[in-house]
């Protein structure tokens, strides 16, 4: 008799020994895969997700306007450069550093109407479009400029194209795109309209092969 209960003593505390160690078995199984899980998960993301975009220049004008934003001034007229410079061969600046005299003014201003009334021009648009783009160099002023904004769009850390968050204004020629970081090449159009809030702006930017 004793030895039987002596017996059912040794079954029963095998029977507890193998339920502990299965689980620990589980909980260490378990571990093991949490673990596992965080490192995949930390291996997939992607380093650096984000690149700076750098708009340089884009504000250069042709020397024979002497400073003058004519794209963007010919494109609020809705005529080519080219009807600009010609209308405007005809009008004599006051010398440098001087306003010129009111006939001066008035000679000026019906010497460029006379060539651009034929394209639909008004009086008061030209001052309005004039009035804009005028601003004074030597003081270290520009036209109004407001620059634009770029993203790059990245894909397992590498740059596949770019987002315009701003299209900014004002640009006479496309600015040259870089993104830091990277020997990325991009070129940027430039859209020229009529109205002084999107004349000059960037239209695209498309990533270079």
């Amino acid at each position: 008799m004793k030895k039987y209960k002596l017996y059912k003593v040794l079954v029963a505390s095998l029977l507890l020994l193998t339920t502990a160690c299965a689980g620990n078995r589980n909980i260490n199984r378990g571990g093991t895969n949490a673990f596992s899980e965080k490192q995949n998960s930390e291996n997939r993301v992607a380093t650096p997700a984000k690149f700076q975009v750098i708009l340089s220049g884009g504000y250069e004008t042709d020397p024979r306007d002497r400073g003058r934003p004519v794209v963007l001034i010919a494109s609020m007229l809705g005529v080519t450069p080219e009807v600009f410079r010609e209308a405007f061969s005809a009008v004599h600046p006051a010398g440098a550093g001087s306003s010129p005299t009111e006939a001066q003014a008035q000679a000026n201003k019906a010497a460029l109407l006379s060539a651009l009334a034929p394209y639909g021009v008004t009086n008061d648009w030209l001052d309005e479009v004039s009035n804009y783009y005028r601003y004074n160099r030597k003081a270290g002023e520009t036209w109004p400029q407001v620059p634009a904004e770029v993203e790059a769009l990245v894909e397992n850390g590498v740059v596949t194209g770019f987002k315009i968050i701003h299209p900014g204004s004002g640009y006479t020629s496309a600015p040259t795109i870089t993104v830091a970081g990277t020997d990325v090449s991009a070129t940027a159009t430039v859209a020229f309209t009529t109205d002084f809030a999107t004349n000059g702006s960037i239209r695209e930017v498309r990533l270079n092969p």
